[in-house]
């Protein structure tokens, strides 16, 4: 587990690189030991991914569900979302060789964990919206509209600062990432058979 300095340094890191600040590259770890760690944002990010996970649960299996379903059905949507998380990652390591973006990989990997983390904090507020304030969903529908917008801009800045090879490189991988992640969360999904509890 890295110190709790280093978390936030990295944290911070990423955030800059979200807002255009390239220089939040160099607070990020691209050691070897650094990559590796950078998977412990999946814990970071845990408690308000959570937030996200219980409510969701508690729809799909239903008001009658027992408590068993419901922790069934919150086990199978972490699952959903870890495999989301860390399997593009593990595609892109493939292409990148072809895609000449391999010798700035850990770059990347290590920015996008960090930046997932502050991402997952970013959409608590929806989270807790559907969680305590079940009759608004109208206005947690068009927050989570505009969280995902935004935060496609902010991941968008963070690949084309952690790449360094221009907005065509920078474009094309935010969008391999976005329609890998997309597709393997639907796949996991059908897999893990999350769905309304008949």
């Amino acid at each position: 587990m890295p110190p709790a300095e280093d978390i936030f340094r990295q944290l911070l890191g990423a955030w800059r690189m979200m807002i255009g600040k390239r220089d939040g590259l160099r607070l990020l770890d691209l050691s070897l030991d650094g990559f590796w760690n950078s998977f412990f944002a999946i814990v970071v990010a845990g408690p308000a991914m959570l937030a996200s996970w219980v409510p969701l649960a508690g729809d799909l299996a239903g008001a009658d569900a027992s408590f068993g379903l419901r922790l069934s059905m919150l086990v199978r949507l972490a699952l959903a979302d870890l495999g989301a998380w860390v399997l593009p990652l593990a595609a892109l390591a493939a292409v990148a060789p072809y895609a000449d973006i391999r010798h700035r990989f850990v770059h990347y990997v290590v920015a996008s964990n960090w930046g997932s983390a502050i991402f997952a904090w970013i959409t608590l507020p929806v989270s807790l919206m559907r969680l305590f304030v079940p009759g608004a969903d109208d206005l947690a529908v068009g927050l989570s509209v505009a969280v995902f917008i935004a935060t496609l801009v902010l991941y968008w800045r963070l690949t084309d600062a952690a790449l360094e090879k221009g907005l065509a490189t920078a474009t094309a991988v935010f969008a391999f990432m976005l329609v890998a992640s997309l597709l393997t969360l639907f796949a996991l999904q059908d897999i893990l058979r999350i769905g309304p509890l008949q």
